[in-house]
């Protein structure tokens, strides 16, 4: 049995603040527009005031409402200030021609059916009154532009200064992440035995691979805070990375670079490539009882550069492989790229594959 007692849920209508705005603000100038025809005139008509007032809200609603469309459908909300300046030059005449127009074939009809015997004909009413009507438009609709694009500029600022922190946030972690990685206590111990047993076989590779470890250190560490560096460090760094693993792992692990040399300058987020060849270690090459070979591709395609990491293995589709590194790279492209980069795993040749693209600029 119900309780008699039991709330029903009633899902209240949503109004948009753009909506409110529209319909507050010509309202306002309506009732503004009313009340001088009231204070002006001494025959004051409630029913004619009622159509002006309806009527000018709906017409200068619809203009405007018709304009937001038309600019977010040239994405105009996302251009510079200085490109929309000049766009506002040329719309808020249009604007105020179109506004002219609509109103004094409002008023002239409005006067034909409210009153008996109009006065003037519509192209002598025209000529009377369209320049004031036309001033009183392009300052309307200038006003409705500032106030409807600084909206978006502003909006737009504090989404860009959030993404900016957030994007800075996640190559912090990225460092923290590369340093815990390298700072591995399985790794360094393996890495440091590694060298002790080479200062007795092989100085000189002992030597390399002291030279080695404190440069991937101190890359972690004290290589500076900045986002992006250009592809041919980070593929330096990848290189230093694979050679100290090498003589960790000796015969199981070899490697091959195919880097396009004319892409060496172009800047690509920090850590990249180094993550997709640390996980290609981890999840191929080491879980491999013979070992394996790890391959480097960068090349450009149809205006993306790709970074291909191959490894022996297969795709495992019933366990998660992305681990936190590969979610924050993942991360750090999308807010680097606006979305337009990708990152994307499969098999081929029967091989595992990581892959970035990622636009050029």
């Amino acid at each position: 049995m119900l309780c008699s007692e039991q709330k029903i849920l009633v899902k209240k209508p949503y109004i948009s603040l753009y909506w409110k705005c529209q319909l507050i603000g010509w309202s306002v100038a309506a009732l503004y527009w009313t009340f001088q025809g009231w204070s002006a005139a001494g025959n004051f008509k409630f029913d004619l005031a009622v159509v002006q007032f309806v009527s000018d809200v709906l017409m200068y609603i619809l203009i405007t409402h018709l304009y937001r469309n038309f600019a977010n459908k040239n994405h105009w909300q996302n251009l510079s200030l200085e490109k929309l300046i000049w766009r506002m030059l040329i719309v808020i005449p249009l604007m105020g021609i179109f506004y002219t127009l609509v109103t004094i074939g409002k008023l002239y009809l409005v006067r034909l059916l409210f009153l008996s015997h109009p006065q003037q004909s519509f192209t002598d009413f025209f000529n009377v009154n369209a320049a004031g009507i036309f001033v009183a438009g392009i300052r309307l609709m200038a006003i409705w532009l500032l106030a409807y694009h600084l909206y978006h500029y502003a909006k737009r600022e504090i989404r860009l200064s959030v993404e900016n922190a957030r994007l800075e946030l996640s190559f912090k972690q990225s460092q923290l992440d590369n340093l815990s990685a390298q700072l591995n206590p399985h790794f360094l111990f393996n890495a440091l035995n590694n060298i002790k047993s080479l200062v007795y076989t092989r100085p000189d590779a002992a030597g390399r691979a002291i030279d080695l470890l404190s440069e991937l250190l101190r890359s972690g560490l004290y290589k500076g805070s900045a986002m992006l560096i250009k592809l041919n460090d980070e593929v330096e760094l990848v290189k230093d990375y694979l050679e100290l693993e090498s003589l960790r792992m000796e015969e199981r692990l070899t490697y091959e670079l195919d880097i396009d040399i004319s892409l060496s300058g172009l800047l690509v987020p920090r850590l990249c490539t180094q993550t997709l060849v640390e996980n290609a270690v981890k999840h191929g090459v080491a879980l491999a009882k013979q070992g394996g070979k790890i391959d480097v591709i960068v090349h450009e395609q149809d205006g993306f550069v790709s970074i291909r990491v191959l490894n022996p293995g297969k795709l495992k589709q019933d366990k998660k492989v992305a681990g936190i590194g590969i979610q924050n790279l993942k991360e750090r492209l999308d807010l680097s790229y606006q979305h337009c980069a990708s990152f994307s795993l499969y098999e081929i040749d029967q091989k595992v594959c990581a892959e970035i693209k990622i636009p050029i600029r």
